[in-house]
């Protein structure tokens, strides 16, 4: 579990970032930070892993207080995946996702080895290896990002819009490995984005920020979008335009939903049909 006590993050002599945020993020379970452009929601993320730190205000993860964390060691001990991969060029892909284990202390033969069934894991085919990382495409090297940021068995995964530098095709595909990772693995995943949608899809636990980081709503997606919980939040989520206003259109072959541009979204059907 992470917990932010009154946290208040202060730039310089302009308004605060983040201020007297709280909020309790479960184990577990993956909770979306989801704002636009100046919410915080970035600033939040890296003050987990103390790549930021607070002005005032706790972190602190299963009771602890990050900052009592050598944080050379927190940093190595939470994955991190970052919206361009963040891979390091001058290495192939099997040794950018052995880094931190070696780092640890793991033999690199070992590290390597595991990092084989990491590729495996996310995807990935192993002939792509001993290639660098210019030779991948986009995608490709958002899979081994994930790939390292699981390296080092993390119970903790940070994820800074990590898709947000992919094609919309591949981005779907993304989104649906995370999913499958995180029934396989039950990892503490808090994941940042701009989109509602990708929010919704991946968010146990969704925190819809306004500046300052203030929280405007923060509940499960079904929680949100069945009872926004003012007209920012409605507006934000698209509660009343878009592909998120159905009604129902009846057709030869039954009932269809429709969005906002007349669109069909999908099917009504009867209870036990």
């Amino acid at each position: 579990m992470i917990e932010f006590a009154s946290v208040t993050k202060e730039f310089g002599n302009g308004p605060a970032a983040v201020e007297d945020f709280s909020l309790v993020i479960p184990a577990r379970k993956t909770t979306v930070l989801v704002g636009s452009s100046g919410s915080g929601k970035t600033t939040l993320m890296r003050m987990i892993n103390r790549m930021v730190e607070p002005t005032r205000g706790t972190i602190s993860i299963d009771g602890a207080d990050v900052r009592d964390r050598d944080v050379v060691q927190l940093r190595r001990s939470i994955g991190y995946v970052m919206q361009n991969s963040g891979l390091m060029p001058h290495l192939r892909v099997i040794d950018n996702v052995a880094t931190v284990p070696v780092l640890n202390g793991v033999p690199r033969r070992t590290a390597r080895a595991n990092a084989l069934e990491l590729l495996d894991l996310v995807g990935l085919d192993r002939n792509l290896a001993e290639r660098y990382p210019r030779e991948l495409s986009g995608g490709q090297q958002q899979r081994v990002g994930v790939a390292r940021g699981l390296a080092a068995n993390p119970n903790i995964m940070l994820m800074d819009e990590p898709f947000g530098a992919v094609d919309p095709i591949v981005r779907a595909e993304l989104q649906v490995e995370v999913m499958r990772l995180q029934r396989e693995l039950e990892k503490t995943i808090v994941f940042v984005t701009h989109d509602i949608d990708e929010a919704f899809l991946l968010g146990d636990q969704v925190v819809i920020l306004q500046q300052g980081a203030q929280i405007a709503q923060v509940g499960s997606p079904s929680e949100i979008m069945d009872n926004p919980a003012n007209d920012f939040v409605a507006s934000f989520i698209g509660a009343e335009q878009g592909k998120r206003a159905l009604t129902p259109k009846a057709t030869a072959s039954g009932t269809v939903l429709v969005d906002g541009q007349g669109r069909t979204q999908g099917r009504l059907v009867e209870d036990g049909v």
